[in-house]
Formats: C-alpha cells, sequence, structure tokens
C-alpha cells in the first residue's frame, strides 16, 4: 500500500485510510447493525490489509469502544485519529433536542480526550481533530483551542487538526497552528477542490473524507448522482466500476495524502485496495471528468 508523508507530521501514511464510523451501530446517524464479531474482524482485516490511518469520532457510538477491544493490542500499526467538541461531560447536553450537540469548551475537550483515551485503550492519539469546523471565534472563546495545544505539549495528543469545511476553513488555515485537516471531496462534491490546495501549501496533512461519493451498487442517488447521469461520466469509465472511478478521480487530487472510507465488508474492502492500487485516473480520464462535472456545475468554490 502507497504511503504519503503527512503534511509536516513526520509520519508517513497510506493512501486509503478507514473510516471507523461504519462500525458505530444502530441509533447513530442511521448506522447498521454491526455484530462483535463483524467489527472485529473487519477491523483487524484493515491492519492486515496494510492500511494504517484510523478515523473515529466519540460521536460514532460504539465505534471508540470496538478499536479498544479488538485492536489495541496491535496500537504499533496504525495512526489513530479521533474528534472532539463532542459532548462528553455528564449530565443532558445543551441543545434543546439535538442528538449530537458539539460544546466547544476547555472542560468538554479534555473530558472528551480523557473518554476517548479509555474507550481505546490508548495513552495517546495520532491526531485530535475539531469535530463540526467551529469559526475561529467558537475556538478561541473558552480556550479550547489552547487546550488542544495543551494536550499537545502534555503528550496525550501528537498532533491536531480539523474537520473543516466552508465557510470557516479558511480561516482555520490562516490559523497556522494545524497539523492536518479533514475535508469533504469527490467527484461529485468538488467544492472543496481548491481549498484543499491551499491547506497542503499551509504544510497540513490532507485526509479526505466522503471520497467514496457514498456511491457503490444500489447507493447511486441524490442530486450529485443526477449530475453525473447528466453529463454523461459513465461514458468515461471503460472497464472501471462506478466505485473504481470515483475512487481514482478522489486520488487523483495531488494534494491528497490519505482517504477515509468506511465498510464492513471484507471484500468492498479489497476492492477499494485494488482500485486505488491501480493509481490516480489517466490524467485526459481525469482532466475530461472535471470539464464534464464543471458544464453541470460542479466546480470548486
Amino acid at each position: 500500500m502507497l504511503k504519503r508523508p503527512f503534511g509536516r507530521t513526520g509520519l508517513n501514511v497510506t493512501v486509503l485510510g478507514h473510516g471507523a464510523m461504519e462500525i458505530r451501530g444502530p441509533r447513530i446517524w442511521s448506522g447498521r447493525e454491526v455484530t462483535e464479531p463483524q467489527a472485529e474482524m473487519i477491523l483487524n482485516a484493515v491492519l492486515d490489509s496494510g492500511i494504517n490511518f484510523i478515523d473515529t469520532s466519540i460521536d460514532y457510538g460504539l465505534s471508540e469502544a470496538r478499536i479498544g477491544k479488538y485492536i489495541s493490542h496491535r496500537r504499533s500499526e496504525y495512526f489513530l485519529a479521533t474528534k472532539c467538541g463532542c459532548w462528553a461531560l455528564p449530565g443532558e447536553p445543551p441543545g434543546g433536542g439535538d442528538r449530537f450537540p458539539h460544546v466547544f469548551t476547555a472542560e468538554n475537550i479534555r473530558a472528551g480526550i480523557e473518554q476517548s483515551l479509555r474507550r481505546m485503550k490508548t495513552d495517546y492519539v495520532d491526531l485530535l481533530q475539531f469535530h463540526s469546523s467551529p469559526s475561529k471565534a467558537t475556538m478561541e472563546e473558552h480556550g479550547c483551542l489552547q487546550t488542544l495545544l495543551d494536550l499537545k505539549k502534555e503528550g496525550k495528543v501528537r498532533f491536531i487538526g480539523v474537520s473543516g469545511t466552508f465557510p470557516n476553513i479558511t480561516e482555520q488555515i490562516e490559523l497556522g497552528v494545524f497539523d492536518e485537516f479533514q475535508i469533504p471531496y469527490s467527484a461529485l462534491e468538488r467544492k472543496h477542490e481548491d481549498v484543499i490546495h491551499q491547506a497542503s501549501q499551509a504544510g497540513a496533512g490532507i485526509v479526505i473524507r466522503g471520497g467514496a461519493a457514498k456511491g457503490g451498487p444500489g447507493k447511486e442517488q441524490g442530486s450529485s448522482w443526477d449530475i453525473w447521469q447528466q453529463v454523461g461520466i459513465d461514458e468515461l469509465l471503460g472497464d472501471m466500476s462506478r466505485m473504481e472511478f470515483v475512487l481514482r478521480f478522489t486520488y487523483s487530487h495531488p494534494d491528497l495524502d490519505t482517504t477515509i472510507v468506511g465498510t464492513v465488508n471484507p471484500d468492498h474492502l479489497m476492492d477499494n485496495l485494488n482500485a486505488l492500487l491501480k493509481g490516480p485516473l489517466p490524467a485526459d480520464i481525469y482532466e475530461g471528468a472535471k470539464r464534464r462535472l464543471a458544464m453541470a456545475g460542479s466546480v470548486p468554490a
């Protein structure tokens, strides 16, 4: 599995990472039922395949606990990323019915990382990311940005980052303190295409989420897939499946370091690996796809 330097961190991450949201279980964002044997199998299959980057979150139901239960004994084999700002304090969270509130205070940040460390049975996480793309003012208002910097000094966190989106990602990059940005991007979601380059040029590692465009057999739906049909992307596939094309399009972005894709199916895992092992799309196919998508309004912001 090809590895790339992860920004200025000194880490080398596999270009395919694992999104552990898929093992969150039911009741969390319409999660599917995943049995304990299934979770154990897929987490170990991920590591056995050579993937060395795993991304999770407090918000992802059973995900952190399952990582701790099934692969903490293999901790030296993977870089572990989780998120903060998710509610982690005792009692009912504020928010008036918000199922997954984010509270950006020093107290909640510390409670969250301590909880994550216990659940994942580790002394440190390699990467702690602000969830939900908070503004600069929000990150600074109650000392939570300083808390991340303090956790880094204390060794509980090696690097800090943001799961960032517009409109706040530009000012997040300009702060100059983040080692990583996790950014949504795919052939069907090109809005952040140029800001990915901006973040990379600032020295940050780049994690792409949504790089599979929530696609796959039976899942092609919504306005993005309507655009796909409108401009005839299928005409460019050749002998590629849609999923292979989408993953290789994502991989073709020159500033990508890793793209996290979640699955509980070992066959799908191997399909994703094999797709990326074929490398980026040929340049003419990649540029042709971007031209077609632009005709339908799918362009960088």
